[in-house]
């Protein structure tokens, strides 16, 4: 007996607003998981899925690409950690090279904004019930800026912005505080 398929609609989200506040240093944040959210694959990262492999991988040996393609490092992580919610990140644009400064003028402008894992499985159960595959332990290789990600909720979510006169307005505020 055939079954009747269900049309796939496109669902599309767009920023409020642009991440407008980019800093010279082209850092930025996000979540590139979320525990126990199914991605558009049907795949559900479990909490503690990228622990050991946090654990023999630091944050610098995780490449920081872009739409996965390995000929396109852009940057670097600077952070990488599990946390509640899911794998929060910290990363640095390197805006000496052109794709990076592209990337960062895109972020700035709330263009791309889009993060996505690049991982091997090593432990993982299906519910066949549901169609969908929980990955308990993965082997995170790199993390990806990308234009759309298969789990809609991994996102930049703050661009740092330091204030030009950061340090001087400091100084200045400290001075009237303890004159």
């Amino acid at each position: 007996m055939k079954q009747a398929s269900v049309p796939i609609t496109q669902e599309m989200k767009f920023l409020s607003q642009p991440l407008n506040a980019v800093d010279v240093d082209g850092v930025f944040e996000g979540y590139a998981s979320l525990f126990g959210v199914a991605d558009l694959g049907k795949d559900v990262v479990m909490p503690g899925a990228f622990a050991e492999s946090l654990k023999k991988r630091d944050a610098g040996a995780v490449r920081l690409l872009w739409q996965h393609d390995p000929s396109t490092p852009i940057g670097r992580w600077l952070s990488i950690a599990e946390d509640r919610r899911g794998l929060r990140v910290r990363g640095k644009l390197n805006l000496a090279v052109e794709r990076a400064r592209d990337i960062h003028a895109l972020m700035r402008e709330g263009s791309v904004d889009g993060l996505s894992i690049g991982f091997r499985v090593e432990r993982a159960r299906a519910e066949r019930p549901t169609g969908l595959r929980r990955l308990e332990k993965l082997d995170l290789w790199e993390i990806s800026v990308v234009t759309f990600p298969m789990l809609p909720g991994a996102r930049v979510e703050t661009v740092k912005e330091v204030p030009k006169n950061l340090a001087s307005s400091i100084r200045a505020g400290t001075a009237r505080l303890f004159s």
